[in-house]
């Protein structure tokens, strides 16, 4: 990637507000700095420059585009802001999506993917954010939730996964904390820039977090957190392996998480609370919803954020000495990859599995033959869970 094409993306990441789709399109078909360029050029010639866009991308794109110009070429003079410098400023650096740190998991976002993320903190993006498990809920939690939260984290930790959340009070210090107390990597995304550690309450937290893991945010250094900026972050603590929801009323942020989590076919699990609690009243609609797994522990949670490859168990040779390495299963489609996830040791009726996986009846029948073939799955009372013997890779003797 050139100098100038990293610089047009963290410009890209001023002059847009978070998950705008149209500067994705543009800059998927162009590339940033040829887009960047059109913007420029556009400010006194926007028919003509959107007449070029049509015949190279379409006109469809050229009509989006040219709507949204006038917002684009209004923040333009921050194009040229020191944002890279300012990150440094505060112990910060500019991760662009086409740096080798970059998280690829981001790349599920499709056109809203960030174009620059600004991070706080030694932890290697890539390496952790796919495996994280992001554990979010209400800011105004109970005791219960926060202990349910930490404890949770504590064992995500224990598994050797980063926590991710969002900085917030409630469910989200409480998994923070529990991951900081134990040294383990945690991820806080922010609504606005990592200069401003939001809220100001949980400021040493924060910085903590930046000890241990890392603190990250699409929007460059000095950019306030408004509220539809809190909404649209959440699809980044998404990408995780998996989302847990611990505590959220029917109104709840964290309830978004959940769904953007759910809209990228990653697991979503929610922690149930009291009938009568209003704090949980969104965890159990979740639920309901066939959104959610419900959840009770780390291990439950664990179980839904498996890796793309699962190990399975040595098997001795029929001499009786010493076993052979594990091997790991190859899946035969991505829908025996997704009803495997939806699956846990527990049972689970069948409509229930493919809701969680978010396929049709008949293509959750499919998968699951296919997963029953090799051993993988098993069917238990009216419904199907994980084998609890499955049958190794290979066999010796």
């Amino acid at each position: 990637m050139t100098r100038e094409e990293r610089d047009a993306l963290i410009a890209w990441s001023a002059i847009t507000e978070p998950a705008d789709t149209v500067a994705g399109a543009l800059v998927d078909a162009w590339g940033a700095s040829a887009a960047l360029e059109w913007v420029i050029r556009g400010c006194d010639r926007l028919a003509v420059e959107a007449a070029r866009l049509a015949h190279s991308a379409g006109p469809d794109l050229a009509r989006a585009a040219a709507r949204a110009h006038e917002r684009w070429a209004a923040r333009l003079d921050r194009a040229d802001e020191p944002h890279e410098r300012r990150a440094r400023a505060v112990g910060g650096r500019v991760v662009t999506r086409e740096d080798v740190e970059w998280p690829r998991v981001m790349g599920d976002l499709g056109q809203t993917q960030p174009f620059a993320l600004y991070v706080r903190g030694a932890a290697h993006l890539d390496t952790v954010w796919g495996a994280a498990v992001a554990v979010v809920g209400s800011r105004s939690a109970t005791s219960y939730g926060q202990y349910v939260a930490g404890d949770i984290a504590h064992g995500v930790a224990q598994a050797g996964r980063a926590v991710i959340s969002g900085g917030a009070y409630g469910i989200d210090a409480a998994a923070h904390r529990a991951a900081v107390s134990h040294d383990a990597v945690t991820i806080a995304v922010m609504a606005g820039g990592v200069d401003r550690l939001y809220p100001v309450g949980n400021d040493d937290l924060l910085r903590n977090i930046a000890e241990t893991g890392c603190i990250v945010s699409e929007v460059p250094p000095g950019f306030a957190p408004h509220r539809s900026r809190f909404l649209s972050r959440n699809r980044l603590i998404a990408c995780a392996s998996a989302t847990v929801v611990v505590e959220a009323a029917q109104r709840s942020g964290a309830l978004s998480t959940a769904r953007h989590a759910a809209e990228l076919l990653r697991p979503v699990a929610a922690v149930p609370g009291p009938v009568t609690s209003a704090s949980s009243a969104g965890c159990h609609a979740l639920v309901r919803e066939g959104v959610a797994v419900l959840v009770t522990d780390a291990e439950e949670v664990l179980e839904l954020a498996g890796p793309l490859t699962e190990l399975r168990d040595p098997q001795p040779d029929v001499g009786g000495t010493s076993g052979h390495e594990p091997s790991t299963v190859d899946f035969g489609s991505l829908g025996e990859r997704k009803m495997f996830d939806a699956l846990t040791r527990r049972g689970k009726a069948i409509e229930a599995a493919a809701a969680t996986a978010g396929l049709a009846l008949d293509d959750a029948r499919t998968a699951l033959g296919g997963l029953e073939a090799v051993g993988l799955v098993e069917r238990h009372r009216s419904g199907w869970r994980r084998s609890e013997k499955r049958e190794p890779s290979d066999k010796k003797g």
